[in-house]
């Protein structure tokens, strides 16, 4: 499967836009502080995520980027972490 790392950052100005913007990106990688996320997609995942926030944010006031870190199993990000540490989200399974 040909997944990418993402970083995903976020300012969306109506509190109760932010927490539907945040509850859509916990289905989609791991939070790693207030309004960033860290995400392994596919094509289709990202596409789909892309499709979905497009749809939520108002365009005038909201501001989200999507960062492609490069290929998953591939990348090593070059990460200056204070505080908690900062580990890449690796892929896994998870039965139901």
């Amino acid at each position: 499967m040909d997944e990418h790392l993402y970083i995903v950052t976020y300012d969306i100005r109506d509190p109760k836009r932010w927490r539907r913007i945040f509850r859509i990106m916990n289905g989609y990688g791991e939070w790693l502080q207030l309004s960033v996320f860290q995400c392994r997609m596919n094509r289709r995942r990202h596409a789909e995520l892309i499709a979905l926030l497009d749809g939520m944010i108002h365009h005038a006031d909201d501001h989200v980027v999507l960062m492609d870190v490069g290929p998953a199993d591939k990348v090593a990000p070059h990460i200056t972490s204070l505080g908690r540490n900062f580990t890449p989200i690796e892929r896994a399974s998870i039965i139901v």
